[in-house]
């Protein structure tokens, strides 16, 4: 098993359905005997230049535990995937599992406005 981070960015349109995502890629990685060590839903962000005429999208990280295989196909099923414009796997080596950069901004931001 080696340890891969994953981000994806789902089309504005489709954020109603971001939570049924979540959970599918989720149940995908738990079926094939795999481990999810981190979850995070960034929320809708601006993107740094327009994909397909688009602007805006939602972001989600997932740091999961997985083999190459399984990787192979979660890659061939995110690239077919129309509410996904753009996904990037990285491997990593160790696990992550302590929150990102982008949520420790919005909690303090939210601490701030409080």
């Amino acid at each position: 098993m080696r340890h891969y981070e994953l981000i994806l960015m789902i089309h504005p349109d489709s954020s109603e359905k971001v939570s049924s995502i979540i959970k599918f890629y989720s149940n995908m990685v738990l079926e094939k005997k795999g481990k999810i060590h981190r979850l995070e839903d960034w929320g809708r962000r601006q993107l740094a230049y327009s994909i397909k005429k688009i602007h805006k999208a939602h972001y989600i990280l997932m740091n999961i535990e997985l083999a190459p295989d399984v990787i192979d196909n979660l890659r061939t099923h995110l690239k077919f995937n129309i509410s996904i414009i753009r996904s990037m796997i990285m491997s990593v080596k160790n696990i992550i599992n302590e929150i990102s950069p982008m949520i420790k901004i919005k909690e303090e931001q939210k601490t701030i406005k409080k």
